[in-house]
């Protein structure tokens, strides 16, 4: 009994008071309650949540290296990368589409859509043919039902145009909202703007050593502002449209899948191209 006394007497949640009386020794234990700190265990367990999914993201991240794109990949690398979209994905399965945070320019950083990998085949197998960078652009803050989007594509053809960025691709569609997760594309028009020429084509055009005609200005004014367009949709008929699903989305990751087996998108953040 006088270790178990002795075992309160120092236990942080309780205070023992002694009473003598005349006939006996009371003992009062006055229990303190013991203030857990909760937010400091949920902003704990947030931490080794975040840091597991970053892990995720970047073994998804490091499963891409090599592969240019979705171009070059083996049976092993494709399963792989199946693997760790699948544990990246699962992370916020369900949860609605944050319009505000989809907002912006997603740079691609693999894919293993047909469509796409034909312009990378190209690109690889034509010397006169260049493929840079592709984006896609969604336009929908401050909206819950849709938008507009925009996949921006560069490419190039060497010595007549500037290499990589010799001008743009814009395929534009709008989008609809039609679950948590799944958005509808129409698509609107093609069209091919942003052509720099090459600093060979610009001689020959207008020669450094002879002065500027008026001709020669307005041409590379014309090609500098040069902008064809293209409705994809015959008048009076529905546009050409697709189910997209947006698998997951944080600040810094796009990952969407063309229902219909239509192929995986991996994006990141960008910097805003127009």
């Amino acid at each position: 009994m006088g270790m178990e006394l002795l075992a309160l007497n120092s236990s942080p949640l309780c205070n023992v008071t002694t009473t003598t009386t005349t006939t006996r020794t009371r003992r009062r234990i006055h229990y303190k309650p013991y203030n857990f700190n909760f937010m400091a265990i949920i902003t704990s367990a947030s931490k080794v949540y975040d840091s597991v999914l970053e892990n995720k993201k970047h073994v998804l991240l490091t499963s891409l290296q090599d592969t240019h794109r979705g171009l070059l990949t083996t049976p092993h690398q494709r399963s792989s990368i199946e693997q760790a979209l699948v544990n990246v994905e699962g992370t916020n399965i369900g949860h609605p589409i944050d319009f505000n945070k989809l907002d912006g320019t997603w740079r691609l950083q693999y894919t293993s859509a047909p469509d796409v990998l034909i312009l990378f085949q190209a690109a690889a197998t034509l010397p006169f043919f260049q493929v840079g960078q592709i984006f896609q652009k969604f336009e929908c803050r401050h909206n819950s039902t849709g938008g507009v989007i925009r996949n921006v594509v560069r490419w190039s053809i060497p010595n007549l145009l500037e290499e990589q960025e010799g001008a743009t691709l814009l395929v534009s569609a709008k989008f609809t909202l039609v679950s948590a997760r799944n958005i509808y594309l129409q698509f609107q028009e093609i069209t091919l703007q942003d052509i720099n020429i090459s600093e060979q084509v610009q001689a020959l055009i207008s020669p450094a050593l002879l002065p500027r005609s008026f001709i020669s200005l307005q041409i590379l004014q014309y090609l500098r502002t040069f902008k064809a367009q293209i409705p994809v949709r015959d008048p009076g008929r529905e546009s050409v449209g697709g189910l997209y699903y947006l698998s997951y989305l944080d600040d810094n990751m796009l990952l969407g899948r063309a229902v219909g087996g239509g192929g995986v998108f991996v994006f990141t953040r960008a910097q805003s191209l127009y």
